[in-house]
């Protein structure tokens, strides 16, 4: 689940199954919920920009979905702001920076979206599996493949590959970023 403070409160978004639902954090009340399909194993976190939360729907068939949340009740038709199936992720989550949304799908599809319409401005193909979150810092974004393989883009909506770096190891953990440094958990190094 995913802390926000929007539309007046707190709120926990937390996606689920076949629900994206937003409590109150000190009690459990429920203020909105949505419909996104039928998803299981969820494995990705929600994020958030401007009164909007984004997520992916797990398996089988995953969606990344984008609803408003300043809404009560059920919400599925009146606050859905996109969804898309084109190369959405299962495990990973996505990141953002103003208006831009970037995410990579398990197959090693690296996207970068209009975060208000869903639109894409690009799509390119990593050449290797992708299971960890890509990270966003200092203008850029880093995608962690599976065999090891770091490809880092500008985070802009025009398609910039900055570098490629190759890692020992399997890379399955999404690194964490402390104080301008990358760690990194490999299957054999940390």
């Amino acid at each position: 689940p995913l802390i926000v403070k929007a539309a007046g409160h707190e709120q926990m978004i937390s996606p689920g199954a076949h629900w994206v639902v937003s409590y109150d954090p000190a009690n459990g009340r429920e203020f909105w919920r949505a419909r996104h399909g039928n998803g299981f194993s969820i494995g990705s976190c929600p994020v958030f920009n401007e009164g909007v939360a984004y997520f992916s729907t797990g398996c089988m068939k995953p969606q990344m979905c984008a609803f408003r949340v300043d809404g009560e009740g059920d919400v599925t038709t009146t606050h859905a702001s996109w969804k898309t199936m084109r190369q959405v992720p299962v495990m990973s989550s996505p990141v953002m920076i103003g208006d831009e949304i970037f995410w990579t799908s398990d197959d090693g599809m690296a996207n970068c979206a209009d975060a208000k319409s869903g639109d894409a401005f690009w799509q390119e193909r990593l050449n290797q599996q992708h299971l960890a979150s890509p990270l966003l810092a200092e203008g850029r974004v880093y995608f962690f493949g599976k065999d090891g393989k770091c490809t880092v883009v500008r985070a802009d909506k025009k398609f910039e590959k900055l570098s490629e770096n190759q890692l020992e190891g399997t890379v399955i953990a999404t690194p964490a970023i402390v104080d301008r440094t990358i760690y990194l958990r490999t299957d054999t190094h940390l």
